[in-house]
């Protein structure tokens, strides 16, 4: 983790005052479009505070996808991890006080301090991961999600398929819209194979306990369950131990779990994170809501390679898989949003 001293300050200019005082600078220099040119190459400067550990599921494709950034060039990058609800103001006030240009992060529980240190600081571009939707008040302060429905729905499909008790446990975090759409679009896709098909929906009140969510995977397993949705970490430990199947979210597991992990749902932040250095660097950073950057549509999500289930599930049932995502792709289908918390069948 890189931290950032807190005594460093220093005036802030927004990007547009700077574009605009080099353009006509060079005007009269008789070189109207080098100094732009120039500042146009500098990397932005980007921070990002994470509530959790960078390994954590969600957290880590931020962190992928701005050190991708960071070795091509586009972005200087520092962050901090764990940092608690009631230190998140200080430190975004921290960033913004050594010049970052570009704040990235969750506020899922921090909405009210995190716009009002946008406010604070109206020449610094805010992206955040967020419950709500931009607010034209916080010209500043974009959000985005992950909103890789398209993706849960093609797992849903495969375990729908594979499922032989017709009886899936599904293990999550906390019932807000960022889990509760993934799992209504997986549980979509599997009854699109088996329409009767019964659901085990818990949540278990942490976004990081795998003893918890391991052993209430195994009382899913033991009421009948023979396939698990792992929202959390823990619960392919569990499949693993019983020798089913698990579906996996956000990140790939496979090659922790090759006998477990049949198939999951990725999401790439790297689409997100790119269109919002380019209009920092464009000087066109507003708010706005960065979610469509997560649909499969736009490249922000996909479905994980089989790796070694290739050819172990049945080709009737990738050929459906493949139809389904050339409509998503197309626009002929869309996979429907559902942010309600999911329920128990």
């Amino acid at each position: 983790m890189t931290k950032l001293s807190p005594g460093s300050t220093r005036s802030l200019v927004s990007r547009r005052t700077v574009l605009k005082a080099a353009s006509a600078t060079a005007v009269l220099a008789g070189t109207a479009t080098l100094p732009s040119r120039l500042f146009a190459q500098e990397p932005v400067k980007v921070a990002a505070i994470y509530t959790v550990p960078v390994e954590q599921q969600w957290v880590s494709r931020i962190h992928k996808a701005a050190n991708a950034a960071k070795d091509r060039g586009d972005i200087d990058y520092v962050f901090s991890e764990n940092v608690s609800n009631s230190d998140y103001e200080r430190v975004m006030r921290e960033y913004c006080e050594a010049g970052h240009q570009l704040v990235i992060g969750e506020v899922f529980g921090v909405e009210d301090a995190a716009r009002t240190v946008a406010a604070d600081y109206p020449d610094t571009a805010f992206l955040m991961g967020s419950s709500f939707k931009p607010d034209d008040a916080h010209p500043n302060f974009a959000v985005f999600d992950n909103y890789i429905q398209d993706a849960s729905y093609l797992t849903g499909i495969i375990a729908g398929a594979l499922t032989k008790s017709k009886n899936i446990g599904m293990v999550g975090g906390f019932p807000i819209p960022e889990v509760n759409r993934l799992m209504h679009a997986f549980m979509a896709g599997a009854r699109e194979m088996a329409p009767d098909i019964t659901f085990q929906v818990a949540f278990i009140g942490s976004w990081f306990d795998p003893p918890k969510a391991k052993e209430t995977a195994f009382a899913q397993i033991d009421a009948g369950a023979d396939i698990l949705y792992a929202e959390r970490f823990g619960v392919s430990d569990a499949a693993q131990e019983r020798k089913l199947l698990a579906i996996g979210n956000v990140i790939d597991t496979q090659a922790d779990y090759p006998e477990t992990v049949v198939a999951s749902a990725l999401w790439h932040f790297e689409p997100t994170l790119d269109k919002a250095i380019a209009e920092v660097k464009g000087g066109s950073f507003k708010a706005d809501d960065y979610g469509i950057y997560s649909f499969m549509k736009h490249g922000g999500c996909s479905l994980a390679p089989l790796g070694t289930f290739e050819g172990k599930v049945p080709d009737e049932v990738m050929a459906k898989v493949a139809e389904t995502e050339k409509a998503i792709r197309d626009g002929s289908f869309t996979v429907e949003i559902n942010d309600e918390e999911p329920k128990s069948s």
